[in-house]
Formats: C-alpha cells, sequence, structure tokens
C-alpha cells in the first residue's frame, strides 16, 4: 500500500503547476518590482540600470523562493509554499544610504550591508525564538504601520513629482539666474566686490512640472482601476487589483505619449544575472547594523507567517524546521546583495492565496519560482516596468505602500489590548512619532556624530527601536508565538 502523501508534499500535473505558480506570481509581481523601482530612481541609475535592478530581483525572487519551498539540505528552506519577495522594512535605510550617496558608490555601499546583514541574519536564526517576547502585535503592529507611513511620502511623490530636482515645486526664475551671472562676470572684472562662495538663487518660481492636472489624472485612472478591480472582480482578479490597475495606466500612459519605448527595443531578450554587476560592494561597519535590525524585525515577521502557514496547511513546525526557514531569509539576502539586489522574506499575499484556494502544494511555489526566474532572464520586461512613467506608479503605490499601513493597524487592532492597558497608547503613539522624525524634519541629524546617521535616519529604524524600548519598559518582555501567529493571520485575511 501506497504512503499518503501529505497535500504540501503533493506534486500537481504540469498544466495545472504552471497556471496556480503563475497565479503566485502575479499576486506579488507588483509588490516585487516596486522596490527597485524606488531605490533605483533614488541612487538617480541611469534607465538600463534601474531595469537590470528589476530583472535581478525578480530572479532572485526565483531563486531563493526555490529554496524556501523546495528546500536545500537540512539546513534551508521551510518546505511550505512560500513565495519569496523584497521586504518593504529595507527600504527606508536604503533610501537613507543612497540619498546620501547616490549612484554606483550608494549601491556598492548598500549591497555590502545587505551581505553583511544576511549572513549574520543566518547565524542569528537559530536564537530568533528567544527573542519573539520582545515583539508582540504592539510592536510589530506598529512597525508595520510605520512602514507603511515612511512609504507613503513616495507614493505622493511619484503622484505630483519628487521635492528636488526637475519636478521640485519651485525653480529658479531665468531673470534672477540671469542677473546673478551678470553680477559674477562684474565681480570677476573687478567691478564690484566677488560674490561670496556658494551664494545661490531661492527657487520662486512655481514648476510647471510639478502637480501636473496630466499626471494626476493617469493617477486617478489607476486609483480608480484599482478600486473598480477591487469591488467587481471575482477570486484570481481581485487578487491582482494593483497589477491590473498599472497595466490600465501604462496603456493609458502610451496612448498619451507619456511612455517611451526605445530602451526597451534596445533591451534583449534574454541576458544572465551576473554578481556584482556595480563593482564590489562596500561593507560599513554602521549599515551593516542597520541592515541587521532590520533582518530581525523581518525574521520575526517570518516566524508569525511560518507557524500561521504550518496551521493552515496542517505541517507541524519544528524549531529545526523554523530554523531552516529563518536561514533561508539570511541566505536569500546575501544572495540577493551579490547579484545586486535586496533582502527577502516571504510574501504576506501569497500566503494569503494558499488560505483562499485551498491548495497547499509548495510545488506550486516551486513553479512560481521556476516563472520568476525566466523573467529575470528577460531583460525586456525589466526595461518595460521601467519605462512606466512615475504617474502610473502613485496610483498604485498609493494602494500598496497604504495597504501596508492598514494591515499595522489591523494586527494593532486583532492584538493589542487598549481597553485595560492604556500603556500600549504610549508604545505607539511615541514610536509612530518617532518614526515621523525624519519625514518632518530630515535635517534633524545635522548635529550628531556622522558615523552614526545610517543608524538613525530611518524612521522606520527609530519607530523599531522605540516601539521595542518602550513595551519593555511599560509591559516586560511578553510576547509569544500565539501573538506571532495571530499578527500573521491578521495579515493574510
Amino acid at each position: 500500500m501506497k504512503p499518503e502523501i501529505h497535500p504540501v508534499d503533493e506534486i500537481l500535473p504540469v498544466p495545472k503547476l504552471f497556471t496556480l505558480g503563475l497565479q503566485h506570481v502575479l499576486v506579488m509581481y507588483a509588490g516585487a518590482i516596486a522596490v527597485p523601482l524606488i531605490v533605483g530612481r533614488v541612487l538617480k541609475l541611469e534607465p538600463q540600470d534601474v531595469a537590470f535592478l528589476i530583472s535581478a530581483d525578480l530572479f532572485v525572487c526565483g531563486v531563493v523562493t526555490l529554496i524556501q519551498s523546495f528546500g536545500m539540505t537540512r539546513w534551508f528552506g521551510i518546505q511550505l509554499p512560500v513565495m519569496m519577495g523584497v521586504t518593504f522594512a529595507s527600504v527606508g535605510p536604503m533610501i537613507a544610504i543612497g540619498t546620501a550617496n547616490p549612484g554606483v558608490e550608494g549601491a556598492r555601499l548598500i549591497f555590502g550591508a545587505i551581505i553583511g546583514a544576511g549572513f549574520i541574519a543566518i547565524l542569528l536564526a537559530p536564537f530568533m525564538s528567544k527573542m519573539l517576547r520582545f515583539f508582540p502585535p504592539v510592536v510589530t503592529g506598529t512597525i508595520i504601520l510605520v512602514i507603511g507611513v515612511t512609504l507613503m511620502r513616495i507614493g505622493i511623490n511619484w503622484i505630483f513629482g519628487l521635492p528636488v530636482g526637475p519636478t521640485a515645486p519651485k525653480t529658479v526664475d531665468p531673470a534672477h539666474a540671469d542677473w546673478l551671472k551678470a553680477v559674477g562676470d562684474l565681480a570677476a572684472a573687478g567691478t564690484v566686490p566677488e560674490v561670496p562662495k556658494g551664494l545661490a538663487i531661492a527657487a520662486s518660481t512655481p514648476n510647471p512640472a510639478y502637480a501636473s492636472p496630466g499626471n494626476m489624472a493617469i493617477s486617478a485612472v489607476v486609483l480608480v482601476s484599482i478600486l473598480l478591480i477591487a469591488k467587481f472582480g471575482r477570486g484570481f482578479f481581485s487578487n491582482i487589483a494593483v497589477l491590473l490597475g498599472i497595466v490600465t495606466g501604462g496603456i493609458v500612459a502610451a496612448l498619451l505619449g507619456q511612455m517611451q519605448f526605445d530602451k526597451v527595443g534596445e533591451a534583449a531578450w534574454f541576458g544572465l544575472i551576473l554578481p556584482f554587476h556595480f563593482g564590489m560592494p562596500v561593507f560599513n561597519p554602521v549599515m551593516i547594523l542597520t541592515m541587521v535590525l532590520v533582518m530581525i524585525v523581518v525574521m520575526i515577521e517570518s516566524t508569525g507567517m511560518f507557524l500561521a502557514l504550518g496551521d493552515m496547511t496542517g505541517r507541524k513546525i519544528t524549531p529545526e524546521r523554523l530554523s531552516a526557514g529563518l536561514r533561508t531569509d539570511g541566505l536569500g539576502t546575501v544572495i540577493g546583495g551579490i547579484f545586486n539586489t535586496f533582502p527577502y522574506t516571504s510574501f504576506s499575499q501569497n500566503v494569503g492565496l494558499v488560505g483562499v484556494t485551498g491548495i497547499k502544494s509548495r510545488f506550486i511555489c516551486v513553479a512560481g519560482g521556476l516563472i520568476l526566474i525566466v523573467f529575470g532572464l528577460m531583460p525586456k520586461m525589466g526595461a518595460l516596468v521601467e519605462a512606466l512613467p512615475v504617474s502610473v506608479l502613485g496610483g498604485a503605490g498609493l494602494v500598496m505602500f497604504g495597504m501596508v499601513a492598514a494591515t499595522g493597524i489591523r494586527i494593532l487592532a486583532a492584538g493589542v489590548d487598549f481597553a485595560t492597558n492604556r500603556h500600549n497608547l504610549f508604545i505607539v503613539a511615541i514610536s509612530l512619532g518617532f518614526g515621523m522624525i525624519p519625514l518632518i524634519a530630515p535635517d534633524f541629524k545635522m548635529w550628531l556624530p556622522h558615523g552614526i546617521h545610517p543608524l538613525i535616519e530611518s524612521g522606520i529604524l527609530l519607530a523599531t527601536i522605540a516601539a521595542v524600548a518602550l513595551n519593555a519598559f511599560f509591559n516586560g518582555a511578553s510576547g509569544t508565538e500565539a501573538d506571532l501567529r495571530r499578527a500573521a493571520e491578521a495579515i493574510e485575511h
């Protein structure tokens, strides 16, 4: 008699594997491409380099998904239906590094920090169970809320324009610039005193490129499309509302002549993703520490996700299996840094999809990982995504990043006692305030030691440190596995 196969280990027919694997890929696709777009543009990379980041991200998403769902020795892989993608928790610190160090140098610093943090995460994985008590729902919910609110600024800037550069709200009046040039010429001739070094004309003229009605209209089309699909779409189509909204906005932008397809035409159909595309990484200890803090948060979230997924699929999550899954978060992050991409975690929307479809086979995610690898090896796909106007991404970003914030609120509502423990209000309120400091007062660190800037210029990290410290002060170390399960279930439903 054949031994009974657990639903998680069931190998479905190839056509069904492909169809369901593609479904998982489409559900995560919008979230997967968002981070390389954000970081690439913060670094001010050339369009072809941003397209490469997108391709590299899809490729590594596929590789790490294979390791996590299929397994690689007993040390790596949770062997559950898990799709891996870049964590939004890492975006704030990477923006801080990229803003301070634009260009290839910033990319090398980011990837060095990611590789270093990934190795440390691999070593920390077996000990994460001992850290759970510092991360009850009041802490994890607050952190996720701050991640969403922090990212919301990016989505809003995509709609209206960046506050600096060609789309800044104000520009320098040409007449004022001409006057300063004329004074400089007179100073050079000795007619008037020399112009003080660093003197510049303040921007005072409204910039027609900022908050243009056309861009706002495209963002509105994307937003309305997402809302209509979410309300009237059924099943799978409702799950990919954000992706379909981006496609709709891209079509509208193309019809209006706002998409440039030159780079898409030049891009090859096939291209290998090679390591260290931007040169050898630079390992800065403070930046590595910053990313280690991010990885601790990521692994705590993953722990809750794995426990909830184990309950959902009926597979017991042993300490050894949990450590293997968390090690893969670290290994995926090392691979990401080597192949020019970012820290990885399990995508909650795909865990939710397992609950919606009721199909528990991990080989569906293996198929999804293979599809992602194929997408990553097609530079044309990366170039097409890079060609999207930011106004298209703005409408989608408002939803994606807002949903992250709403998930944090849901965790706080479902798992935190505000009625009888007023201290929890202090924890959320003050941590949220700390998270807002870099957004509202970005120069707050100007007189603080430069070496610690990477550690404090991310609102996400400030909020994390504040939430953990305040919770320990008011409530002690009280988090449990059951708390993490409830938080993960709140994310998935």
